[in-house]
């Protein structure tokens, strides 16, 4: 076996994508590409697209900050809200938010902005927006209401509402920059996040499934570690993976599941929420099933270094 250094592209958002950098930017054999949804309608980056007119920092902050030299030190600074002053806009902002809006308001490119900003934090790997035209994600539910904005169509479905359809709404196309970056990678992982506000909306964009379907290497898909409300109660492993591949165009040929499980009390907490361990379900043939114990603490949140070496393996044994 020879090694070689592979090109991985990792998309999603939210905190999921970040523990999946985070975790593999340590390993000296790849190099890493982060592919982020732009669509948060929500919180300081919500606020700031609609004050400021600029596209949302907030994602993409947070894997550049993953991918940093010195992450801690990096996120102690620019994760750190301003405090609201009377007559403040832009107090209860991050630091890291408003710098990556300033940037892009002064550039006049977001890419420009965000590659400044890589160049600042000395990431380990890249940093690309799906888009950098701005949209909202909007969803259908299976009573035939819909509704606009991220944190709208999560407060749908965790209210009980079952999502039957999901779309951007204007129509995006995917960036120059990402559509030529995309078929160069060795392998894709897709997740963990929210299914249908985190990980959809990228594959949403005109001309991404298409730039997908020209990796060569495998599609591995990190299933979240739990269901996300009423409205998705009884959705399995097997049902993002059948998802997921008929939204992209190729099949998804790996998904990792978590089987530990955290303590009865902090299960009830979350069934409080109405949220419960994500069941492995039906999972198509031709889909590969690596489990293993990604839950270690008490939040639902992959461990980094268990997360990176389950998916060096899958790399290793596929593209070795």
């Amino acid at each position: 076996m020879q090694l070689r250094t592979l090109n991985v592209g990792c998309f999603g958002g939210g905190t999921g994508l970040p523990s999946v950098l985070g975790g593999l930017k340590r390993n000296p054999w790849l190099a890493l590409n982060a592919v982020v949804t732009m669509f948060d309608s929500g919180g300081s980056s919500g606020q700031l697209r609609d004050e400021l007119g600029v596209l949302p920092p907030g994602d993409v902050l947070r894997c550049a900050l993953a991918l940093a030299r010195n992450e801690r030190e990096a996120r102690r600074v620019l994760l750190s809200r301003l405090p609201t002053l009377e007559h403040a806009r832009l107090g209860g902002h991050t630091g890291g938010n408003l710098l990556l809006s300033m940037m892009q308001r002064y550039s006049g490119d977001f890419l420009a902005a965000v590659e400044g900003l890589r160049s600042l934090l000395g990431c380990a790997g890249h940093v690309w927006p799906v888009s950098v035209e701005s949209a909202s994600v909007c969803a259908e539910y299976g009573d035939g209401s819909t509704t606009r904005g991220e944190l709208e169509v999560d407060a749908g479905q965790s209210a009980g509402n079952k999502v039957a359809r999901v779309w951007l709404e204007p129509p995006v196309s995917l960036h120059p920059a990402a559509a030529a970056a995309i078929p160069q990678f060795d392998a894709i992982v897709i997740g963990p996040g929210s299914f249908y506000t985190s990980l959809m909306p990228i594959f949403l964009v005109r001309g991404a499934p298409e730039a997908v379907q020209k990796v060569k290497g495998p599609v591995v898909l990190v299933s979240n570690l739990l269901t996300e409300g009423r409205g998705m109660q009884h959705f399995t492993a097997g049902d993002a993976v059948r998802e997921m591949a008929a939204l992209i165009g190729r099949p998804v040929d790996v998904v990792l599941i978590n089987t530990a499980l955290p303590s009865a009390e902090t299960l009830r907490r979350y069934s409080e929420e109405h949220k419960g361990p994500l069941a492995v379900g039906d999972l198509p043939a031709s889909c590969e099933a690596v489990t293993g114990k990604f839950w270690c603490g008490e939040i639902a949140r992959h461990d980094r270094r268990r997360l990176a070496h389950a998916l060096w393996a899958v790399f290793a044994r596929r593209l070795f």
